[in-house]
């Protein structure tokens, strides 16, 4: 059922399309920047955290559905940024809030996004589209203000998700540091920072190096092309893989540098670093149906029994079958679908899950893997 503002407003009647490759045209109406926009279209579960998600690195090259309702009832603000931009490539809601009511509110959802240049629709079934995807698998599609034929041709000719290497494109172009106080240049003094980490930028997001910074540690934040001895050289206490979008097989340079790294210091792979830890000792990995993104997933630690509900954004995952004999086990699983969601390497420091214990948004319960991989860097 479509929500409604909490008071009458002057809607925009400004058509706008929803294109899918299967053929599938939906109507809506106009929200944010004109123009046309094409990716591949997935889905997002979560009932709030819509401003973390549109500055996600881990959405490049995506066009993202939510299927609550209404977005936008809390507004935009300038503080609970993931990265230094808008990352999908459009958005689709059912019902953009114009009124939003929150004090730290600055923009309108369709303010922010035109401010940005960002194409969204609204109006559209997102429940309804969330069904088809689901029964079809992720398509690529294409949102246009010009015209359904426009927005049916791009979403029916565009490369497939597949094909891009979008870690290249979101991953930072200079190295930078992040300390108590945020970002800070790299010569820098680390102040009272008890550890230093290397961070491999492959689609990072920002509340990492917050959640870093809180238990005393200075990340260094590189590149995804920097190699294991330029990271060495900076001789780091620790090195963790980022999350980040795409097909993680296309990442050959960051796993050979990972492949480099383990037994030499401690390894944590956050989402797509999982699984770049995992090639990286062997593993392989498969493109999931339609993903896991929302913030709503229960993972099973099978080292101490416990539950968490975590916040996931992928749409790829481990194979079980290939990590055998590599010297990995895995430590957690999905209880979904029992897709693998963490590993550890035996004897060599190096441990990855597959989802966002910095949540932003989505649940606390998985914080404690940050302390658990402090406390091996300050044990070498």
């Amino acid at each position: 059922m479509q929500g409604r503002s909490p008071r009458k407003v002057q809607r925009t009647s400004v058509q706008c399309y929803l294109a899918l490759s299967d053929g599938t045209v939906y109507f809506g109406e106009h929200l944010g920047a004109e123009g046309t926009s094409h990716g591949e279209v997935v889905f997002n579960t979560g009932m709030s955290g819509y401003q973390e998600v549109m500055t996600d690195p881990s959405y490049a090259g995506q066009i993202v559905s939510f299927t609550y309702p209404m977005i936008g009832n809390y507004g935009m603000n300038a503080e609970d940024f993931e990265s230094d931009q808008f990352q999908p490539s459009g958005v689709v809601v059912n019902t953009a809030c114009e009124v939003p009511s929150n004090w730290r509110s600055r923009w309108t959802l369709g303010q922010y996004l035109g401010n940005v240049g960002a194409v969204g629709i609204q109006g559209i079934d997102t429940r309804a589209l969330t069904k088809r995807i689901r029964e079809s698998g992720a398509l690529m599609g294409a949102v246009s203000s010009v015209s359904a034929e426009d927005a049916l041709t791009a979403a029916t000719t565009c490369e497939d998700y597949g094909s891009h290497n979008y870690v290249h494109r979101v991953s930072t172009k200079a190295p930078y540091a992040w300390g108590r106080e945020g970002r800070e240049p790299v010569d820098q003094p680390s102040g009272e920072m008890k550890h230093r980490i290397v961070v491999v930028d492959c689609g990072l997001k920002f509340n990492i190096l917050r959640r870093f910074a809180a238990l005393g540690v200075r990340s260094l934040v590189v590149p995804s092309g920097t190699t294991a001895d330029e990271i060495l050289g900076w001789n780091p206490d620790g090195v963790l893989f980022s999350p980040g979008p795409g097909d993680p097989s296309q990442l050959g340079g960051v796993v050979d540098c990972a492949r480099s790294l383990i037994g030499r210091l401690p390894i944590f792979g956050i989402c797509l670093g999982n699984q770049i830890l995992c090639q990286a000792v062997g593993g392989k990995t498969y493109k999931l149906k339609f993903g896991h993104r929302g913030s709503n997933h229960p993972v099973k630690d099978l080292e101490d029994g416990s539950v968490t509900i975590t916040s996931q954004n992928h749409g790829y995952a481990v194979d079980p079958s290939t990590l055998t004999g590599t010297g990995a086990s895995v430590t957690q699983i999905n209880l979904n679908d029992e897709t693998v969601e963490g590993i550890r390497v035996k004897g060599e420091r190096a441990s990855s899950i597959q989802y966002h214990p910095e949540a932003a948004p989505g649940p606390w319960d998985s914080r404690k893997y940050f302390a658990q991989f402090v406390s091996e860097l300050a044990n070498p």
